[in-house]
């Protein structure tokens, strides 16, 4: 049975607060538009900058329909959320919600700070499918190579953080590359019983 589209997940990460006339913007709307365009839940921390403008992209798209666009915010007040979130998740976490944000089959990057790079590393350590836009910010930085040296997938030699340029590029790279990131991240605790 083939996986439809819609059983995936995935993140838009990245500056939460731009003007207007930042050119990610605009990045950020046309990305997701296409998650969205291409059946995928879009998922965001759900407030402003570039998770809005995702948002709102994504609420442009003709495959959009209620509940297709999901905010994890840090905070308890589900008003808080941008106009654009359809399932709004307070969570309560502040910075640790990056965490469940970073748990989508995918993350794609857009600039960024230390909250961004955040999500970004906790994504390559869940070993998901990760793609950061060659724009200003920590996803320029580390497009198109490895966030360390771990070895997520060895029999996938070319494993990295996926450069991508346009919204094209993000919707190519997650139809060609979403099959191969289906393995999940188990803890590296081992539960010792009593005796």
């Amino acid at each position: 049975m083939v996986e439809s589209r819609k059983e995936y997940t995935v993140a838009v990460v990245g500056n939460g607060s731009l003007s207007q006339d930042d050119p990610r913007i605009d990045v950020a709307r046309a990305v997701g538009k296409s998650i969205v365009d291409e059946g995928y839940t879009l998922v965001t921390g759900g407030l402003g900058g570039l998770m809005e403008a995702a948002c709102e992209g994504g609420r442009s798209s003709d495959g959009w329909t209620h509940g297709r666009i999901v905010g994890i915010l840090p905070g308890h007040d589900p008003k808080s959320a941008n106009p654009f979130v359809d399932v709004v998740i307070a969570t309560g976490l502040d910075i640790a919600r990056n965490a469940v944000v970073a748990h989508a089959d995918a993350v794609v990057a857009i600039g960024g700070g230390a909250g961004t790079l955040s999500e970004m590393a906790i994504a390559w350590q869940f070993n998901r499918l990760l793609i950061a836009m060659r724009v200003d910010g920590w996803s320029g930085a580390l497009a198109d190579q490895k966030i360390d040296d771990r070895e997520r997938f060895p029999d996938f030699e070319y494993d990295r953080v996926f450069g991508a340029d346009t919204a094209e590029d993000v919707a190519k790279l997650l139809e060609s590359m979403l099959p191969m990131y289906r393995r999940r991240y188990t803890s590296a605790t081992t539960v010792i019983p009593r005796t």
